[in-house]
């Protein structure tokens, strides 16, 4: 499913690349929808398990910089093909199959809320400004992610992921704090209660 896609995948297919008998299949999935549904699962858990290794932590610009940078190689290996597994499943499903979308909603969401977790961790520590907005940065990210992906598919090459993460990450720059302003925000608060006193 993930080279050929899944309308193309028959149950057949599938037999013969995991060499189980039709009824070794459907002791497991009682139809195609049930078993594309567990690999939008099973998607879903490794995209978001190898995205957390490098955003569970995320907590400066540059461990930005790094999630970035495995990006970059591991389309550079691919060559631009393939896309991303949930955003290839998601563009597939989504019109078709609600169940598969209501998944892959959530989990879209979930890697959202790595970056969101990242960037209000970032904007605790005074790196980010108090008027960015994390959840409005997580989406933009995520999106020109999903933007590079497809253009660098389609292109079968790097650089258009490459543009489109350079230019979210330089949105999330515009929202740094100036060297004098960088303090953390619970010391600024506590400076604050001070003058106060």
């Amino acid at each position: 499913m993930a080279t050929r896609g899944v309308a193309a995948t028959t149950l057949d297919d599938v037999r013969a690349a995991s060499g189980t008998s039709k009824s070794q299949l459907y002791h497991h999935f009682e139809d195609k929808d049930a078993l594309v549904h567990a690999v939008v699962r099973q998607q879903g858990e490794q995209t978001l398990e190898l995205n957390a290794r490098g955003l569970s932590r995320l907590n400066s610009m540059r461990g930005l910089e790094l999630w970035r940078n495995a990006v970059l190689q591991k389309v550079t290996v691919r060559n631009g093909a393939y896309g991303c597994e949930l955003g290839s499943l998601a563009a597939e499903l989504s019109d078709v199959d609600e169940d598969a979308r209501v998944m892959l909603a959530s989990m879209f969401q979930n890697w959202e809320q790595l970056f969101i977790d990242g960037f209000e961790r970032m904007q605790q520590s005074g790196i980010l400004r108090d008027d960015a907005e994390p959840a409005r940065l997580a989406t933009a990210v995520i999106a020109a992610l999903q933007g590079g992906y497809l253009l660098a598919q389609a292109a079968h090459a790097v650089e258009p992921m490459r543009v489109a993460l350079d230019m979210a990450l330089d949105h999330v720059r515009s929202f740094q704090a100036s060297a004098a302003g960088a303090a953390p925000k619970k010391r600024r608060v506590a400076q604050k209660r001070t003058k106060t006193a």
